[in-house]
């Protein structure tokens, strides 16, 4: 692995402050037969859903690559 390199399995922690009626939206999801097995598996989704959704915009404005 390249050095500086955070792989999938050496995730860093991170601590945020979160509206505590949005943390029990996000629970709702969570859990046995639902969309989500633990809430840093939604944060992280949620995460990666609004970056795709910022890259396509930035594509569509001509400002892809900054």
């Amino acid at each position: 692995m390249a050095q500086g390199f955070i792989g999938e399995d050496e995730m860093p922690k991170v601590t945020v402050e979160i509206p505590q009626h949005i943390i029990d939206d996000v629970q709702s999801h969570v859990g046995d037969g639902r969309k989500f097995v633990s809430f840093s598996d939604a944060v992280r989704t949620a995460l990666r859903k609004m970056l795709d959704q910022l890259d396509d915009i930035d594509r569509r404005r001509g400002r892809a690559g900054e």
